[in-house]
Order: C-alpha cells, then sequence, then structure tokens
C-alpha cells in the first residue's frame, strides 16, 4: 500500500526514521511481503485510532510482524535451541516461528528492544489467553488488510469494526477450524487462545 505522504515518526520509540525501518524490512523481504507489511502498518495505525491505542507504537510493530517470515528453518532452528525457547516449538514450522522466534531477530538485528513491540509480534501468529490491546490490533490487522481475500474476511471485517474483542474471536475461531480442515498441528498457545477466547475456559482480559 502506498501512503500519499511520507510518515514520519515522532515518539522516538524505535532508533529509525520510518524511511529508515521500511528499508530494513524491506531488505528481508520480497516485494510482496513488504507490501503486505505496509498494509498491516496502515491497517494497525487505522485500528490503534478507533480503540484507544497509540497509532505510532502500532504502526512499527505492524510493520515488524513479519520481519522474519523468509528466514530459514535452520535460522528458526538455531534460535530455540540457543535462546532458551519452549523446546515443543521444534515441532512446528514457519508458521508459527516467524512470530513467537521472529522477535528474536528484532531485537539482534534492528536493535529495537520495547517489549509491547515484541510481544505484538510474537503474538500475532498464535495468539494468547490474555492480549493486550496492542497485540489484540496487529493480530487483527495482519488478518482484515486490504487485500487479504478469504471466505469470512468481510464478516472479520465488520466485525473487528464493531468490537476488536469479537474480532480476535472470530480469527482466532476461523483459525483453528482451518488448521482442523487441514489436519494440520494446533501450537498448544493457539488452542489455550481460543479456549480463553471462544470456548469460555478462564477469563479473558483485553485491555
Amino acid at each position: 500500500m502506498k501512503t500519499s505522504q511520507p510518515i514520519e515518526f515522532t515518539e522516538n520509540l524505535v532508533p529509525y526514521t520510518h524511511a529508515e525501518l521500511a528499508a530494513k524490512v524491506a531488505e528481508k523481504l520480497t516485494d510482496g511481503r513488504f507490501q503486505h507489511c505496509l498494509r498491516v502498518e496502515q491497517t494497525s495505525r487505522k485500528l490503534a485510532a478507533e480503540n484507544g491505542v497509540d497509532p505510532e507504537l502500532a504502526g512499527i510493530t505492524g510493520l515488524l510482524h513479519d520481519y522474519a517470515k523468509q528466514r530459514s528453518d535452520e535460522t528458526f532452528i538455531h534460535l530455540i535451541k540457543t535462546r532458551g525457547l519452549d523446546p515443543a516449538l521444534l515441532n512446528y514450522g514457519n508458521g508459527v516461528w516467524h512470530g513467537v522466534v521472529g522477535a528474536e531477530l528484532i531485537k539482534d538485528e534492528l536493535h529495537i528492544y520495547n517489549e509491547d513491540i515484541l510481544n505484538a509480534v510474537r503474538l500475532h501468529t498464535v495468539g494468547a489467553p490474555y492480549m493486550p490491546k496492542l497485540a489484540q490490533i496487529v493480530f487483527m490487522a495482519d488478518f482484515i488488510e486490504p487485500k487479504r481475500d478469504f471466505p469470512g474476511v468481510d464478516d472479520a471485517r465488520k466485525i473487528t469494526k464493531k468490537s476488536l474483542a469479537a474480532g480476535v474471536r472470530y480469527q482466532i475461531q476461523h483459525t483453528l477450524n482451518y488448521l482442523i480442515t487441514q489436519g494440520a498441528a494446533v501450537y498448544p498457545q493457539t488452542l489455550a487462545t481460543y479456549n480463553a477466547w471462544v470456548g469460555g475456559v478462564g477469563t479473558v482480559a483485553t485491555k
């Protein structure tokens, strides 16, 4: 998504201008994936403005969310083994790794240590029983950005417009249904997210 005018950062949340950060993300991705990140950035900013979250913080996180998407399996496996991450991650793949493990690459390579940003990147692939609003925003922005086209996406957009939390519930139910239909393994945190947000197990915190 091309914007009508350049975005400028004003809050010193990261040690880059917007143009510098965008260039660093673009270096690690195909153009198609980078354009997706720009659309998620814009969608995150919009959802943030509608839900009382700092749009600049949300935009940065949306821009970064797929920073590690196109790294090798070997890179992720090395990080899981050397960073004390959950060994069960080794049983899964890029769909989980690029968020949960990818936050480590954002720290290592971009020197971004803002835990709100990192946590939202980690959670955008699997969710969590507790998701701060920033994490909910990026989770949904990735799902409903303008070029997403799958059965149910228009419903997801309408639901999210009315209620961010309802959008999260819709997405996690949609995702679990998809994984089951595909006969895919379900990462335990994804199931825990479903139980908390959809299945009524425990208390969902949405602030």
